[in-house]
């Protein structure tokens, strides 16, 4: 898998690579706002599944057929690149997951393991659940102590109180590198740095900054880094979860079967070598062949060119709906991108929500797996329009238009 020919940015050329943006619903061209939760698939990503399932559809590391050789030439050299992708040292710190979700529930099992009564996680009030409840369950098993970060009322981190929650007991900062519902973008360098200090180690939820900026492992020097295909343009049910190479060694293995064994028998089973230790059982092949061309596809532009294209979409929606009476913007950060949320008084987000989808348009609506940061907001949820690099200023002119025909309709 070699990386392919930079190409000019061009949002027109870009729309043309992905099918799914050049349909209608309910009779209206489709503006899809919802890529918080998933993004589209470019027509590389979609040729390479249909390859995969249509001619090389063969299990991975075991067999000496040529199908089998070809399906795991093409699994390792998904990985070869993303490791490149990412600037991590070696190929054996990538870790195939299921998502975001498994990578962080991965962690919390594994490197939970070297944890004892009384050390303590940080997290931040930001949190996705994902980024929550496996360090409770960690807690309940461990007896480890969680604490929070708190932030502010633009939805920014509490930096001072980072600092008096960091002790020599903090073995480890989990922590959003970009807002799902808010759109902040952390100081995830820092807060790194920080952390090294007293010895803890950070894990990046990058669920939301993989495909909105450039990340290079090396550089932020985190100790784990996670994300999930189906928001960088690839497929649904595989992720990646980088980890430095000492730390992986260390943990034990998360869960046991086929190919992450060295040599099993009754009385005592040996693990694999990484990355192999932690990937029981046989993975989502065609998930991990094409999460990589994903990033082949994305890895075609400047990464800096779509950084700063997407934060004009958010500052130009943002701009036009805070002139709207009676509707708050949940987050304003002066670090934000890709996202804009908001609240309307005596207007429940789902209806809203409801009413742009029949005028063609997807948002999300509700709490946005983020319930604990609704109530520091003390509102039920918010809609989100969460930006790609493949949407317009055109479409959020409609868009503006919509939500306000959608108010009117509901006052």
């Amino acid at each position: 898998m070699e990386q392919l020919p930079i190409r000019k940015f061009s949002v027109r050329e870009i729309r043309q690579d992905f099918p799914a943006l050049r349909q209608q619903v309910y009779g209206k061209n489709l503006i899809y706002f919802d890529n918080g939760a998933t993004s589209q698939k470019p027509q590389l990503v979609l040729d390479a599944i249909n390859q995969y399932y249509s001619k090389d559809n063969a299990n991975i590391h075991r067999g000496v057929h040529l199908l089998s050789q070809k399906a795991t030439d093409g699994y390792e050299a998904s990985r070869m690149f993303i490791q490149k992708y990412l600037n991590a040292a070696k190929k054996e710190e990538i870790i195939f997951t299921k998502g975001t979700t498994d990578g962080i529930n991965l962690v919390a099992y594994s490197f939970g393991e070297l944890l004892s009564p009384g050390d303590e996680i940080l997290i931040s009030a930001m949190e996705h659940h994902s980024n929550i409840v496996p360090w409770q369950l960690l807690c309940e098993r461990k007896k480890t102590v969680l604490k929070v970060i708190p932030i502010n009322k633009r939805g920014e981190l509490d930096l001072e109180a980072f600092d008096n929650l960091l002790s020599e007991k903090t073995k480890l900062v989990a922590i959003t590198h970009i807002s799902n519902t808010l759109g902040t973008i952390n100081p995830v360098k820092t807060i790194i740095d920080k952390a090294h200090l007293v010895g803890a180690k950070v894990l990046i939820d990058g669920a939301q900054s993989i495909q909105h900026t450039k990340v290079d492992v090396r550089d932020l020097d985190c100790d784990f880094f996670v994300f999930s295909g189906h928001k960088v343009f690839g497929p649904t049910g595989i992720g990646v979860l980088y980890g430095k190479e000492a730390l992986l060694d260390a943990m034990p293995p998360y869960q046991g079967g086929g190919d992450m064994i060295s040599k099993v028998t009754f009385e005592k089973t040996t693990y694999n070598e990484l990355p192999f230790k932690f990937e029981a059982g046989t993975p989502h092949i065609a998930g991990g062949i094409c999460l990589g061309t994903a990033l082949q596809y994305f890895s075609q532009f400047d990464p800096v060119e779509i950084e700063n294209y997407e934060r004009e979409l958010a500052d130009y929606a943002q701009d036009l709906l805070s002139t709207f009476e009676d509707l708050k913007i949940i987050g304003t950060a002066k670090n934000k991108t890709s996202v804009v949320s908001f609240s309307v008084d005596g207007v429940h987000p789902f209806d809203i929500g409801t009413l742009l989808d029949k005028q063609g348009i997807a948002v999300r609506t509700g709490h946005h797996c983020t319930q604990p940061l609704m109530d520091i907001f003390k509102i039920p949820g918010t809609v989100r329009a969460s930006f790609a690099f493949y949407n317009t200023k055109e479409e959020i002119d409609t868009f503006i238009a919509a939500v306000e025909k959608s108010i009117t309709m509901l006052r």
